[in-house]
This record gives structure tokens, sequence and C-alpha cells, in this order.
């Protein structure tokens, strides 16, 4: 495990009920751009750059304790024994009774996570925020990557569970499957209630690629897709995360080291700080 901590982290054990910040630093499958594996670090260290409250929401982390359980250890294991690790960690968290917020590495790291909540909760809805739908049967002739992550997730929750948003990019065949399954969902300020429906009470679980912000205000990603959500609108969408029941949540996809403005990695501290504050 790493010894750096996010912001005014409270303990490095498990908190009953809080949020858990766990690492993940998955690089294996990323085609385009790589070193997402750096991700975790260079957020925690970005943290130091922002304040620990948030004006947007009026909280503050002092009044919302966490835990940091620092990264995992993933370097010369398989896909596969990576996978499992990150498996058998979330899981430890919610025996544990926590809300594991993982940060990523490539977005494959949400497949483990969902075969872990899937041996602890019933029926929950998955908020997927990405410029990619990432929903391909196969890439590259794999079946477990980043292109294909949504794809397998779709069959452990299934498609009824799944919303989209911000998708902007995807094969013709990926959008059929999109518009057949009706998971791509529309959010701006008013439709809150509308989504508030469609969640209709269930546990919710966010994964977040912060690719689905435009590259103009957030470059550092692996696979920038212009056109994409401001960073206001993703603060409002957050905000009114508030209002759900959160499960747990995962962010991934930042690449440090393609802004060196550090730009990208702060602004992701930034993200993680209201998710806490939400929690």
């Amino acid at each position: 495990m790493s010894e750096r901590h996010f912001l005014d982290s409270h303990s490095t054990k498990v908190i009953g009920g809080r949020p858990a910040i766990l690492g993940c630093p998955l690089d294996v499958t990323s085609t385009y751009r790589t070193g997402s594996s750096e991700a975790p670090s260079a957020i925690r260290i970005s943290s130091d750059s922002i304040e620990s409250y948030c004006p947007f929401l009026d909280r503050e982390l002092a009044d919302h304790p966490f835990s940091d359980l620092g990264d995992l250890r993933l370097a010369g294991k398989s896909l596969e024994d990576k996978l499992n690790e990150i498996q058998v960690n979330v899981e430890k968290i919610l025996e544990q009774r926590g809300i594991p917020l993982c940060i990523g590495g490539e977005h494959t790291v949400t497949l483990p996570i969902m075969e872990a909540f899937n041996k602890h909760f019933g029926k929950f809805v998955i908020l997927h925020l990405d410029a990619h739908s990432d929903l391909r049967d196969s890439y590259e002739g794999q079946t477990i990557n980043h292109s294909t992550v949504m794809r397998r997730v779709v069959e452990i929750i299934g498609h009824e569970n799944l919303i989209q948003f911000g998708v902007r990019s995807g094969t013709r065949e990926e959008f059929h499957w999109i518009r057949e399954h009706g998971v791509l969902a529309s959010f701006r300020p008013g439709l809150e209630n509308t989504l508030l429906n469609r969640i209709a009470g269930r546990p919710v679980y966010l994964t977040l690629d912060l690719d689905i912000l435009d590259p103009a205000c957030f470059p550092g990603v692996g696979n920038p897709e212009a056109g994409g959500w401001s960073y206001n609108l993703l603060e409002r969408f957050i905000k009114f995360l508030a209002h759900v029941d959160i499960i747990g949540l995962d962010v991934v996809e930042l690449m440090p080291s393609v802004d060196n403005s550090e730009m990208s990695s702060i602004t992701a501290a930034k993200i993680i700080r209201s998710l806490l504050l939400i929690c």
C-alpha cells in the first residue's frame, strides 16, 4: 500500500458507513495512451493544493470522515490476478460496511468491483459517466479490457440497471445496442426528478470516466473526445447524487503525464473531494 494519503483522510482503516479510498493502479489494456497507473498517486499529491471545504456543496471534509487505504500492489501480476486482487479488496471494504471509492487506473477496474458488489447487494443502479460507451463485445481479440468493460458489467447486473451519460463515441453496433436497450440518458438542470424516478429508490453505484469532461477543460485522459461535459455540469450532477443512496464509486482514466500543467490531476482531486462529501 502507498504511504501518501488523500487530503484530510481520517484513517487508514475502513470506517463503517463511510467512504474508503482504494487506489487501483491498473494499466494493462490501454490502447492509445498509457499511464493511468500513476493516477492514484498523482491525485493524492494534487489534493494538497485544494481546500477541505467545498463552497458549492457548503460542506467540509472535517465533518465527513473517510479513510484512505492506499494503493493495491498490482505490478508484476497477470491481468486475471490483478482483477482478482481488486475484487477481494473491495469485498473486504463491503464486509466492514464501508463505501468503496476506487481510484483507477483504466476503466477495466469497474468489472471486478461489480463482481464484488453483486455478491453483497441485490438490485442496484449503475450510473456510468463516460465519453465512450465501453460496450464492445470484444476489442483487439480481448473480451476483458477498457472498451468492453460495460458490456461485461451488464452481463452481471442486467441492462435494465445501467444508465449512461455523456457518451459521444462508439461503434455503430454499440450505438445500436444503446438505442435498443434505452440506457443513454440526458442530464441538465431541471431533469433531476426525471432521473430520480428512473432510479426508483434503488441503491446507486457511480463509475466516472474523467473523459466525460470536455478535453478543453480536462486534457489528461487516455482517449480525449471533444464536446464533453463542462466542469460546472459535472458539479451539478454530483450535487444531485447527494439525494440518492450511494453504495460505491470509482473514478478512472486520469493520465497525469499528458497534462504537464497538473490541472487535470488537481481537478480530479477536487471531484473526489466532492464525491467524499456527498456520501
